[in-house]
């Protein structure tokens, strides 16, 4: 008999960190990588791997993200499959969601109606490619209650991470899970290294079950996932870790084979865009033996327009979306969403322009994320004076101007 196995994503993240892109939108549903939302990345990877039941808890501004998820993610209802946003349904009372436990406990009905023999439980905004088939058929051989997906990290940001600590005699048992440590110990093959939480689970039902429904019980628990459900089943030593550098995705190379981002804060994100443009990017969203899957509209293809003395339309080391018309400019080191358009003269280099941005001539715009539909005037200068622009919009600690979903731009 095949193994039943229910997807549940958490895509309640508020993201507060990632001010002002979150001000109109849930943390999941921010546009990355020109055609992409955030979320697309677990769900291709949940897809690509053969789960194709799935429930995105969602929360927090989950409009856009519902609607991308509703227009985008559709799956055969012949054959039973689903993507489907659900949001906190207040059936246990008029109460939101209190945290990642507690959303499960309170959407555990979904569970019941599908009667899966393993849950896989993910966290909606990372960067990454996982194939999930591998980790779920480890934790099935290993019989535990819970697997938890680590990823290799220099010891010396243990305090950047919930940390995994496993057990030297046996190394995939976990025998303390902390919460940014600033002291730990090295990992049996690699004292150098530990496992930092991806926030990625697989749960046997009947101990999800009993471990959310213990969890609301308690009147001092924060609720959560990794601070809560994880250090109850590492008590009980039912917990194990699944080692990410393990996870063998068709066509990845050994340049982006193992990466992975969290991209919770504005220069991380801006960081994660960087990766996509070299010549041989760090991650490769080129790779179609495991693609990220996404809803690319109606967009007409790119048009570069002018091609004589100053005034050529051209783009180097970047990636250009369908829509996009660059006329007369120079776009250098840059992510371009759909129906951007950026006029004569100007130069961007260095920047996240999203959809509908319009950039007017001679506008000079440097290491900058530009939300949604933000109107560039004639001859504005954005990134080069960021004294100026701290006053104006907002700026990363690394010095990344911020203009928020559109907001206007000072000359």
């Amino acid at each position: 008999m095949a193994v039943k196995v229910l997807a549940i994503v958490l895509a309640g993240g508020e993201g507060k960190r990632l001010m002002p892109l979150t001000a109109d939108r849930a943390k999941p549903g921010v546009p990355f990588g020109g055609s992409y939302r955030m979320i697309d990345f677990v769900l291709s990877n949940l897809a690509n791997g053969g789960y194709l039941k799935i429930v995105v808890l969602t929360q927090y501004k989950s409009h856009s993200l519902d609607r991308h998820i509703t227009k985008t993610w559709r799956m055969s209802t012949l054959l039973g499959n689903y993507v489907t946003p659900v949001p906190a349904q207040q059936r246990l009372g008029p109460r939101w969601f209190a945290g990642s436990a507690d959303a499960i406990y309170q959407s555990l009905n979904l569970i019941s109606d599908e009667s899966p023999d393993y849950v896989i439980v993910f966290g909606a905004d990372h960067i990454y490619r996982m194939d999930p088939k591998q980790m779920v058929e480890q934790h099935i051989a290993s019989g535990a209650a819970v697997t938890v997906a680590g990823i290799r990290q220099p010891k010396s940001m243990s305090d950047q991470f919930g940390v995994i600590d496993v057990d030297p005699e046996s190394p995939r048992r976990i025998r303390a899970f902390r919460e940014k440590p600033a002291e730990v110990e090295g990992l049996p093959d690699a004292p150098d290294e530990i496992f930092a939480s991806m926030g990625n689970y697989v749960f046997t039902t009947r101990a999800l079950y009993e471990a959310v429904t213990t969890d609301a019980q308690n009147p001092d628990s924060k609720h959560d996932m990794g601070g809560n459900i994880i250090p109850m089943l590492v008590e009980k030593g039912e917990a194990n870790v699944y080692d990410f550098r393990d996870n063998d995705v068709p066509g990845s190379t050994d340049r982006d084979r193992g990466y992975w981002r969290d991209v919770g804060t504005l220069d991380s994100f801006y960081e994660a865009h960087m990766d996509l443009i070299a010549t041989t990017p760090v991650f490769n969203l080129y790779n179609m033996e495991w693609p990220i899957f996404t809803h690319y509209g109606s967009w007409p293809p790119a048009k570069f327009v002018h091609g004589y003395d100053d005034r050529q339309g051209r783009a180097v080391e970047s990636m250009i979306s369908p829509g996009v018309v660059v006329s007369g400019a120079l776009v250098e080191r840059s992510v371009i969403s759909p129906n951007v358009r950026i006029n004569s003269w100007s130069h961007v280099e260095g920047s996240v322009l999203m959809e509908g941005v319009q950039v007017g001539r001679r506008a000079i715009i440097r290491n900058a994320i530009l939300d949604k539909n933000v109107i560039v005037p004639e001859g504005a200068q954005i990134g080069v004076d960021l004294d100026r622009d701290r006053k104006l919009y907002t700026v990363s600690d690394q010095g990344v101007v911020v203009i928020g979903k559109g907001q206007p731009v000072e000359l």
